[in-house]
C-alpha cells in the first residue's frame, strides 16, 4: 500500500490554495443570456398606455416612459417615437416591499400595486413641472411574479444598456425623492434645472449646474439619433 507523506499532502494543499486560475471563477450559462433576451423581447411587445395607466393593477416589475411632445430639447426623441414607440426617455423598476433588504420573499397573498404606484408617482411629478405635458407621455411595462421578481434588477439594467434613455444616462434626477426636512443643502438635480416646479426641489440651496451646460449635454447626446 502506497501512502503519501503528511508533509507532501501539506505542500500540495498550499500549492492548490495559492495557485490562481481565473477560469475556475467564471460562470457562463447561455440559457441565462437567452432568458434575458426573451424577457426584453416580451417587454418590447407589451401594450403601450398613456400615463398613468388606465386602471390600478397589482404587481412589481419594470417599465419604460416614452415622450412624443414638442419640447425642443427632446425633438429627436419625439421623432423616433412618431410612428412607433422605439426610444424610451426613462426606464425604471418597482420591487415588492422588503425586497431590497432581502428581509423576506414576496408574499403572493399580499396585494401591492408597486408598479402602478411608481408610474403614478412619475405622472404627478410631470404634472408639477414646466416644459413637458402629461399628455405627451406613454408607458409600457412587464409584471414579474414568483421567482421572476429576482429578474427585475437584471432586466432594468439590460434595457438601460440597450436604449440609454436620456433621463437615466444624461439628465439625472427624474427618479429622485425629497431629501427630507433639514437636508436641502444639496443642489437641484439637472432634471429639476431643466424642468423646474417640483416643490421639494425648489427648496434645494446648493449651486446647480447652469442650464446652458445641461442643455448642451442633452443636444450632444441626441445629435446622432
Amino acid at each position: 500500500m502506497v501512502t503519501t507523506r503528511p508533509s507532501l499532502l501539506k505542500e500540495q494543499f498550499y500549492m492548490k490554495k495559492y495557485l490562481f486560475d481565473r477560469s475556475e471563477h467564471v460562470y457562463q450559462n447561455s440559457d441565462f443570456e437567452e432568458l434575458i433576451k426573451d424577457a426584453v423581447r416580451f417587454f418590447n411587445g407589451t401594450p403601450v398606455h398613456h400615463i398613468p395607466p388606465p386602471e390600478r393593477f397589482e404587481g412589481a416589475g419594470v417599465y419604460a416612459l416614452y415622450y412624443t411632445g414638442q419640447f425642443e430639447l427632446y425633438t429627436p426623441i419625439s421623432k423616433m417615437n412618431r410612428l412607433e414607440y422605439k426610444l424610451p426617455i426613462y426606464i425604471g423598476k418597482a420591487v415588492p416591499s422588503g425586497w431590497r433588504q432581502a428581509r423576506k420573499k414576496p408574499d403572493i397573498k399580499k396585494k401591492e400595486n408597486k408598479l402602478f404606484q411608481r408610474i403614478q408617482e412619475h405622472s404627478r411629478n410631470i404634472l408639477s413641472v414646466q416644459h413637458i405635458d402629461i399628455n405627451d407621455f406613454s408607458c409600457r411595462f412587464v409584471i414579474f411574479e414568483g421567482g421572476g421578481v429576482d429578474m427585475i434588477n437584471t432586466i432594468e439594467a439590460s434595457l438601460i444598456k440597450i436604449y440609454k434613455p436620456l433621463w437615466n444616462t444624461v439628465l439625472d434626477g427624474f427618479g429622485n425623492h425629497t431629501p427630507g426636512k433639514g437636508r436641502f443643502e444639496q443642489a437641484k438635480s439637472d432634471w429639476d434645472v431643466i424642468h423646474p416646479g417640483r416643490a421639494w426641489a425648489e427648496k434645494c440651496r446648493g449651486e446647480a449646474t447652469p442650464i446652458e451646460v445641461i442643455a448642451n449635454k442633452i443636444k450632444d447626446s441626441l445629435k446622432e439619433l
